[in-house]
């Protein structure tokens, strides 16, 4: 046998078995629910209008008020809304909001190319790829929870515009891939070691 003879048939005798369907299509949704999250994520943390409380409209980025006369009047200079620590505590909730935004696109980018590019590590990548949505979860909820904490006087339920059920739905969606890939790949079969009975 030549030499490419020789690597060609070890390179096909450490190919992975093929995973069943429901393995893949499992996979498949968790990388496509994760990107849906990240979007819906993204398009929160940058429109912002997170609370309609009366006829003042709380966002991360702007303080609006609203009167029949003049229509909608946004101030960028968050310390004018009359809350204590507004201005502050909103810089600490559009952050955590986008370093939640930014490992949850690590997090995608690592579970994908598990999926693409098939080798020794593919398991590992998966793991990190879900950890980071995890911690995805955790800044994204930790900023939701932020900004109720700072408008609990003006909170209402109704008051919560579809920006921030966005962001609820995003960060849920965090938590329920991240779980949903451990437990995938806790449960699956490792290369290389197959499953004794």
């Amino acid at each position: 046998m030549t030499a490419i003879a020789v690597q060609a048939q070890r390179l096909l005798g450490q190919r992975r078995p093929r995973r069943s369907f429901f393995e893949s299509f499992i996979r498949t949704l968790v990388i496509v629910c994760a990107a849906l999250a990240v979007v819906l994520s993204s398009v929160s943390i940058c429109d912002g209008h997170w609370l309609l409380a009366e006829d003042h409209l709380f966002g991360l980025w702007h303080f609006c008020t609203a009167s029949n006369q003049t229509g909608l009047h946004c101030l960028r200079d968050l310390s004018q809304a009359g809350v204590p620590g507004l201005a502050l505590g909103m810089a600490l909730v559009r952050s955590v909001g986008a370093f939640a935004v930014v490992a949850a696109i690590f997090g995608l980018e690592l579970l994908m190319v598990s999926q693409v590019c098939e080798d020794l590590h593919s398991r590992r990548k998966w793991a990190l790829g879900s950890i980071l949505l995890l911690i995805s979860f955790v800044l994204a909820s930790g900023g939701l929870l932020s900004f109720v904490i700072l408008l609990r006087n003006q909170v209402t339920l109704i008051g919560f515009t579809l920006m921030f059920w966005c962001q609820f739905t995003a960060s849920f969606l965090f938590f329920l891939n991240a779980i949903s890939g451990l437990h995938v790949n806790s449960i699956t079969r490792p290369w290389g070691h197959p499953r004794k009975f």
